[in-house]
């Protein structure tokens, strides 16, 4: 994939930017609980600072149709930048309208303002153009550090660029397209792809497109069962596809006809409930009546001996319910197993991204991405619209 245009490649001096960014943070009784991706927007922010820009800060938060939600609003998400910058924001309680383009165009060199959840309008979400026209009178230049929403066709991600006459990537969206670029164009071998996570069918795509790049797939999570059950093997009362019995069969009769290595679980945690307190025990083969609910210690050494002999990984997915005490030693074990391994690192999103930060890891791999569903879909080989609408640079 060519180079994307970068704020990097721009002559800023005091301008007044539109940056949109993915604070889709999770929240537990109004406070966040994981500021990890307004922590990833710091650098580009800090940078627009350092050119002196005038910053207006556009999100999403969660699916509140149109609706005003306070449990939505993106004001904790703007303390927060607040404290992480040790500096005084303008919170806009309104995304679009005089009022909000007044306080815009107020803005000092260096200050910075945050909109209301975008979602709070339908015009965010149904393509509307108007309401992208709105959002444009905001910033003369467009830069995004929303790297998980750039797989959607939300109006600010898809429509706005284009009424802007420079439309440029963040410093974590060009970070985000680079390792994963390298990863899908130029890995180095051998190349170790870990999949997890409950659903086949979630992430058949990926998989295909992974059979042709990877030379050893490392399958776990639910969705190894329905793997298992598709050659006939007991899985117990596990959570499985069974729609998807058929196409995981000729996924597996595809990778052997590549030459791809794939290894499944060989033991299982197990128990009789899906619960919390649940009580662990280790199995090699899965009896009637229990659930397999993390993979055992022998498919972790087995896994991270891949892992560790690896010239590339990629992981998306975690390998069990990881946020239960009982069923987290597989995708701790795994975690630890990419964090430790001597080659280029990705970490796709999602869950797998939450188990590597409650696992203190993050800083070991070399690269976390913010997006997991972008990620899967970038790998997959498919357009993002959030990249398609950026801008080539104006030369002269």
């Amino acid at each position: 994939m060519s180079a994307i245009p970068s704020v990097t490649q721009l002559d800023l001096d005091g301008d007044r930017v539109l940056l949109r960014v993915d604070y889709n943070v999770p929240m537990e009784g109004g406070k966040i609980t994981d500021d990890t991706r307004i922590q990833a927007t710091l650098p580009t922010i800090r940078y627009l600072r350092e050119k002196r820009c005038r910053i207006v800060i556009a999100s999403h938060m969660g699916r509140p149709k149109g609706k005003r939600d306070q449990k939505l609003s993106l004001e904790p998400a703007a303390a927060r930048l607040a404290e992480l910058l040790d500096t005084e924001i303008v919170f806009s309680h309104d995304s679009v309208g005089e009022e909000v383009e007044l306080l815009a165009h107020d803005l000092q060199a260096g200050g910075i303002m945050v909109l209301e959840n975008l979602r709070f309008n339908m015009g965010e979400t149904n393509g509307d153009v108007e309401f992208a026209k709105a959002l444009a009178r905001l910033g003369a230049v467009y830069v995004t550090d929303a790297f998980g929403a750039m797989h959607r066709g939300d109006t600010s991600v898809s429509v706005v660029p284009g009424l802007m006459e420079q439309a440029v990537a963040g410093l974590l969206v060009a970070a985000e397209v680079s390792a994963l670029t390298q990863i899908t164009e130029s890995p180095e071998r051998p190349y170790v792809a870990i999949l997890g996570g409950a659903k086949v069918s979630d992430k058949i795509g990926v998989i295909e497109s992974l059979a042709r790049r990877c030379d050893t797939l490392l399958i776990g999570g639910a969705m190894a069962n329905t793997f298992l059950k598709a050659q006939d093997i007991n899985v117990g009362t596990s959570k499985v596809e069974d729609d998807k019995l058929l196409l995981a069969r000729r996924t597996l009769e595809r990778c052997a006809e590549r030459n791809v290595k794939v290894l499944l679980p060989v033991d299982f945690v197990v128990s009789d409930r899906f619960a919390a307190d649940a009580v662990p025990g280790v199995v090699r083969s899965i009896p009637d009546g229990k659930m397999s609910l993390d993979i055992g210690p022998e498919t972790v050494k087995l896994f991270a001996a891949e892992i560790a002999a690896a010239g590339t990984v990629f992981w998306n997915g975690p390998m069990g319910v990881f946020e239960w005490e009982h069923f987290a030693q597989g995708t701790r074990g795994i975690a630890e197993a990419v964090a430790d391994a001597k080659g280029y690192t990705v970490v796709g999103g999602g869950d797998s991204a939450a188990a590597v930060q409650k696992f203190g890891l993050a800083d070991k791999v070399r690269h976390v991405s913010t997006g997991g569903g972008a990620s899967l879909e970038f790998i997959e080989g498919l357009e993002l619209p959030g990249i398609k609408a950026l801008k080539p640079l104006r030369r002269g």
